[in-house]
């Protein structure tokens, strides 16, 4: 079972405009719940005692919401996925853990989402897992979107790089450990720096989501995921 988990909620959701000028993406209401809090809620159900989040942009207001139910980091400066996750590293331990975006939107299929990927975490073959999903059945799917990654036989995620089109999204929930973060810089940089340094060794797994997932990006989007889970 994954204890730890570090959900990113610092960034300031320009394409959520007007919306996010007065609130930030992740409390932004999905049928009468954030987005944040249904991830905090799935987390605790899932066992995950440990929750880290860090802000920035009005980030008080989500201190505010969330209470004690998570250990915030306030950072000055927006450090991007990676920096952010070694940032927090001090409090996120050795163990294994997951990192969530703050505006990620799920429904389960047949079992916990989260359960199937702590219980595909191998530390000794992977150094990333990453949640993927069919671009085909992304609700909310952007005219723009051309997927991220193939699936190997073997588990192995394979980014597409200059190709047209993947079949498959990365769905912004990933599992690993600090191991990761060995030798990555201080500052501000993209977990991707690191996800294809782990590609490159063999060592980046994916497992393909059951359920429904949402990309909320814009507010057409927010409109047809409030339709589908209203």
């Amino acid at each position: 079972m994954i204890r730890s988990a570090m959900i990113l909620a610092a960034g300031r959701g320009e394409r959520m405009r007007p919306l996010t000028d007065s609130i930030p993406k992740p409390l932004i209401p999905v049928a009468g719940r954030s987005m944040l809090e249904r991830t905090m809620d799935r987390l605790q159900r899932s066992g995950v005692q440990n929750v880290v989040v860090n802000v920035h942009h009005l980030g008080n207001q989500i201190a505010e919401r969330i209470g004690n139910r998570a250990r915030i980091v306030r950072e000055d400066r927006l450090l991007e996925t990676g920096g952010s996750v070694r940032n927090a590293l001090p409090l996120l331990g050795n163990a294994p853990f997951f990192v969530l975006n703050g505006d990620g939107l799920w429904r389960d299929g047949p079992d916990s989402m989260l359960g199937r990927l702590a219980a595909m975490w191998d530390p000794n073959r992977m150094d990333a897992l990453l949640l993927l999903h069919p671009l085909a059945k992304t609700i909310g799917r952007e005219e723009k979107d051309r997927g991220d990654y193939y699936l190997e036989p073997d588990g192995r995620a394979r980014h597409r790089g200059t190709a047209e089109t993947a079949p498959y999204l990365f769905a912004s929930i990933s599992v690993c450990d600090s191991r990761l973060f060995n030798g990555s810089p201080e500052g501000p940089f993209s977990l991707l720096k690191l996800w294809s340094r782990s590609e490159q060794a063999g060592r980046l797994y994916g497992l393909v989501h059951d359920g429904d997932w949402f990309h909320v990006g814009t507010p057409a989007a927010l409109a047809e995921a409030e339709r589908v889970l209203g």
